[in-house]
This record gives C-alpha cells, structure tokens and sequence, in this order.
C-alpha cells in the first residue's frame, strides 16, 4: 500500500532549479535509501517530505492518518533531566495512563462501583495494549544498543556531549509509535557496533524508513528501494545501493548512446539548416525554419549523462620510500586517573600496509594517533615521513581563505598551480577566496585532503577521513588510497571504505589491541573467537592467560551461560503469566469482582516490575558472557 507519494514537485533558490519534476512513492514497508552528491537538494527535498518547506510546484500526498517520526532537532541539554528520562518523554501519554491506573486502583481501595471498576479495567487494557508492560526496558536497550552505558544515560543532559544526545535523539525517534521514519544521516556519531544495533532494528522494522546516507554498507545492509537526486532530476530503483549503482552504469551508458545519437542528428539538421540559409530562396527558408523547431525539440529533451567523479581527483605520491618498518610501538600506555584507555599496547606496521583502528566511541582510538604523532612510546622507520588528517581539521585556519591556506605552506608552487590543485576538489572561480571559516564540512575536509595530498606524506594517519564527504567523493578518496604507494594507519567507522582497503584490522576492546590479518567482513567472522584461539590474536602484553586464569575465565563463562538460561526461562514464565492474567481481566466474572480485579493488577504490576529487573539482569549477563569471550 502506498503511504507517501511525491507527484511533480520542483524548487528553486534565488532562480536557480535545485530539481523539478520530481516524482515517486513509498510503500508500508518501504526502506528508501536517499543518496547524492552535496549540494544536490537531498536536505531541501528531505525537508519538502517533512513539510519543514514547501515544494514550488507539484505536492506531497500522505495516507490518512499517517505517523511520520524525524529527528526535528538535537535534544536540547536542560536542568537535571537525565538522558534516560528524556528518552522516556517520548511515552509521554503511556505514562500519564500509567499514573491514571495507579490513581484507578488506589480508588478501587474504597470505592466498590461497576463506574470505578469499568474505569480501572479500561485504563489496564489500554495501558498494557500500549506496552506499558515493556516500555522502560526498551527505552534502556534502545540506548544502549546505540552506545551508551548504564552511567551516561543516567546522567543530566548538560553533562553529555553533542554525539550522546544525538543518539538519544535517534532513540526517541526509534521509540515513538510511527509509520514512516526520515533519517537524515543516522549513523553520524554511531560507532559500528551501534551501527549494527540499528541496522538490526531497521530491518526488523514493520514500517517505512526514508534514509538520507553517505554510508553505503549500512545502506546495503538496510535498504530495499535507493533515490538518487542528481543534476535536477531523481532516479528511482528498486534494490539496494550496490545493486543501484549497477542499474546505473548500465542506464548512464545508455543515456550516453542515446545522447551522442541525438547529438549527431542536431548536428546533421543544423547542416541542413546552413545549407538552406546558403540557398536564400523563400521555399529555402521556410524548410530552415521548420528544420530549426525540430533542433529546438531536440534540445529540449536532450540530458547530457552525468558521469560520477568525472571531476573529482585525489592523487597521493610520497616523496621517498621507508624502510621495511614504518612504526613500532613499544608498550603504548595511556590513562586518565583510574581510567586506562589502553596499556602495554605492542605493535608493527610495514611497509605498504593498509591498517584500520577500530572501536567503541571514546575507547581511546584517536588518542592513540595523537600519542603516535606525537612520538609518545613508538618508534618510526627510516625515512619515513608522516601526514595527519585530523577529524576536527585543527589544522585549518578559519581566517585565511582557501586559497591561502594551501599557497602559505606550498611557496614553491604558483598561484596557478595552487589553483589549479584546487579546481580538482570543486573549489573554482570565487570560491578559492571563500573565508575556511566559511566552508562547509564537506568543504573543509577536502581541503585538509588537499594539504595532506601535497605534502608528499609516505606515511598516513588519518582520523575519520571520510566524514562530511558525499559518496563520491568518498569514492574518489579509496581510489586513491588504493593507488598510494605508501603506508596507512586509519581510524574509520565507513565498513565499507574499510572493506576496500584494509588488510589489517586494530580492535581497540577493553583497554587491550587484537589484531585481525583482513578486511572488515574478516573482522566480522573472526572477532569472536573460541578462547583457545582468541588468546593466540591478543598482540599487546606478553604470555595471554594463564592456566589459573583460564581456568577462572571459563568457570566464570559456565556460571553465565546457566544465568542466562534460567533467567531467559524465567522470563518466558512471566510473559505466560502475564497473558493468562490480561485474560482474566477481560472476562466478565472478573470484571464483576473488584477484589479479583485489585488482584491481578497487583499481580500484573510485580511481574512488570521483575520482568525489567530480569532484562536488566540478562543484559548485563550477555554483555559480560561477552566481554569474556
């Protein structure tokens, strides 16, 4: 069934088409990926489905009724409001049943009436239709399965930073009843196990999803439809992004063929046109005039095919070759009071390797490239010079403009030249005087790229590279890394840009490095492994476990396993109960009771309150069983 169409629309800024005539739909159970070049109007056209903007033309037809969930604007940090707190706000009108029921039954104490039982079983089947019985324990999965702990989500809101209330932002839009969500770039601040989390609970979504995304392996993992809004027009598919950029290449060179054909026979009827010009008699003019309105019938429907990256061009080219060894790190150790981040980290990288460092937010990663630039505890190779993409491009100056901040580190190099590096990464014309202060995040990377591209850098640590950049332009960037003759240690949530280039993967797990000798899907097999052979992976420190402890490790394991199985058991009695009682409830030789009613409302409220404690205790069961694995 469709739910939202599209029908025609257009918009313009300042009498420039962003895209017009743009038209699709989407279905119950639709995940619409939504990809694009920056610039392209995704956000407009995005805002357009929201009814944040009005389109100029065409319109926007939903379904009766239909509950459309987006992330309106980040949580906004205020009083003693803790992050769980106002994620629950989301059930703002369950609880106001909840504290209804409560106030119902503490009536039913003195007041006997079929109006005041009436009113308490209306209230107890209304809030239990609602899920008040699992609301609170779905709250606290929901963010932790987008990363947070126990103690962040507990604390205020003006504690947290901008990346955890974005996530709880994500957990209420997740968590409010909702037809159609609009995610506008969701995996912004996730790490790549809370990635996982939310492709798990997209595709187990029983609505429709519109996904606004540069990040292709989530796209892939999720989608079933992909729109792409490019050069004014949309293209729509069925299939995921891989599968779209498939049809593409197969469309884009179809629409070349037939755009090359057109353009010959323009060229041919212009050469009649001439010719009739030439001849000057009146019948010679008429014949040109009409020759013309069909050029011009041409022209109009005449869409030169955009080819991607046909304008985007990276190239790294060291300056001079390392040695066999590029860096040996030799017992890194880093800590923040009783907080270790990492300890006794031991490790090599070689020549010509692609390594990934991966991890939980905030688990040290981009700490420990800024310890190993800053030559803390590592030793580096012969001839090996390093080049540094920071995330938070500290590196640039916002007063200078871009064409200063390349040309101020690169005098030996024209302002042709300088401008000509800068044509490659889309700065043309007036923008090379635009302020860096001034430029938007896809900008600013990419000029950070562009000084690390001629720096002539053989070694390259690089920190979230592919932040604020489009997917071609991301795109561009693995081709070429892919093509540098040099040595890369990068920190990255893009599973995809890890796919295509790594060949060695650093797990940042508990204070310690593993290391994983593949790519991410390697990584993906291999990350959980028996003991035996987990102990063998472990490169930091010397020796692994010891007998006793192993011997520990695996009673402590047994004991887990048969916690989780009894409370798993435990729970599946509770959710039996609880339906036989709901039941009751609604039979009428229990309504007509209100001492039987009083007692299966108590009997219903103890066993909401074990089932959360019992999911609180299996979570944190699995999540140790886990972590000793």
């Amino acid at each position: 069934m469709v739910i939202l169409s599209v029908d025609k629309i257009a918009k313009s800024f300042g009498g420039d088409t962003l895209f017009s005539d743009v038209t699709f739909e989407i279905k119950d159970n639709d995940k619409f990926g939504f990809i694009g070049p920056n610039g392209a109007g995704k956000t407009t056209l995005f805002r357009i489905l929201t009814g944040q903007t009005d389109p100029d033309g065409g319109a926007v037809v939903r379904s009766k009724g239909l509950r459309v969930g987006y992330m309106r604007q980040m949580v906004a940090a205020k009083g003693s409001v803790t992050g769980y707190e106002e994620a629950l706000s989301v059930f703002e009108d369950l609880i106001e049943t909840e504290n209804a029921l409560l106030a119902a039954e503490k009536r039913l104490e003195t007041d006997h009436s079929h109006d005041a039982i009436n009113r308490h079983n209306e209230l107890q089947e209304k809030y239990q239709l609602s899920g008040g019985l699992t609301y609170k324990s779905r709250t606290r999965s929901a963010l932790i399965g987008l990363g947070l702990t126990d103690e962040q989500m507990n604390l205020p809101l003006t504690s947290l930073s901008g990346g955890q209330l974005s996530k709880i932002s994500l957990a209420k839009l997740l968590l409010a009843p909702s037809d159609l969500l609009l995610l506008d770039e969701p995996t912004n601040h996730l790490d790549t196990a809370s990635c996982e989390w939310l492709e798990d609970y997209l595709r187990s979504y029983k609505g429709a999803a519109v996904i606004v995304s540069h990040d292709r392996y989530f796209l892939d993992a999720v989608t079933n439809r992909t729109a792409e809004i490019e050069g004014g027009r949309v293209f729509v598919t069925n299939g995921n992004y891989s599968e779209y950029m498939k049809l593409k290449a197969i469309r884009v060179e179809s629409e070349m063929r037939e755009y090359e054909n057109t353009m010959k026979e323009i060229e041919r009827i212009e050469g009649i046109i001439e010719q009739q010009h030439r001849w000057n008699k009146e019948r010679n003019i008429r014949t040109a005039d009409s020759k013309q309105k069909q050029v011009d019938r041409l022209r109009e429907t005449l869409h030169k095919p955009i080819i991607e990256n046909s304008d985007i061009h990276f190239k790294f080219t060291p300056q001079n070759v390392t040695g066999n060894e590029v860096l040996h790190i030799n017992g890194a150790t880093k800590a923040y009071g009783d907080r270790v981040l990492y300890k006794d980290v031991r490790l090599d990288i070689l020549r010509g390797e692609r390594v990934f460092l991966l991890g939980a937010n905030g688990c040290g990663k981009t700490t420990l490239i800024r310890e190993i630039m800053a030559g803390t505890g590592v030793r580096f190779g012969a001839g090996v010079k390093c080049g540094y993409f920071d995330q938070t491009q500290r590196t640039l100056h916002d007063e200078k403009t871009a064409l200063d901040e390349i040309w101020d580190e690169h005098r030996n190099m024209t302002r042709t030249e300088i401008q000509n590096a800068l044509a490659l990464f889309r700065f043309r014309g007036d923008d090379v005087f635009k302020k860096v202060g001034d430029l938007s995040g896809g900008e600013r990377a990419k000029l950070a790229i562009l000084k690390l591209m001629l720096s002539g850098a053989n070694f390259l640590l690089l920190d979230e590279p592919t932040n604020h950049l489009d997917i071609y332009s991301r795109t561009a960037l693995e081709d070429a890394l892919l093509a540098f003759d040099g040595t890369m240690l990068i920190v990255s949530h893009d599973r995809r840009f890890i796919n295509r280039l790594g060949d060695k993967i650093w797990s940042m797990e508990n204070g310690e490095v593993l290391e994983y000798r593949g790519n991410y899907d390697y990584y993906l097999e291999k990350r959980k492994p028996p003991v035996e052979e987990q102990k063998a992976q472990k490169v930091m420190g010397s020796g692994g476990l010891s007998y006793k402890e192993k011997k520990e490790q695996q009673s402590k394991m047994r004991k887990l396993r048969t916690s989780i199985t009894n409370l798993e058991a435990r729970l599946a009695e509770i959710e039996s109960e609880t339906t036989k009682l709901n039941d009751e409830l609604l039979s009428e030789e229990v309504a007509a009771d209100y001492k039987k009613t009083i007692e299966i409302t108590e009997r219903l409220a103890e066993l909401e309150t074990e089932m959360e404690q019992k999911l609180n205790q299996w979570t944190e069961a699995t999540e140790e069983l886990e972590n000793c694995q």
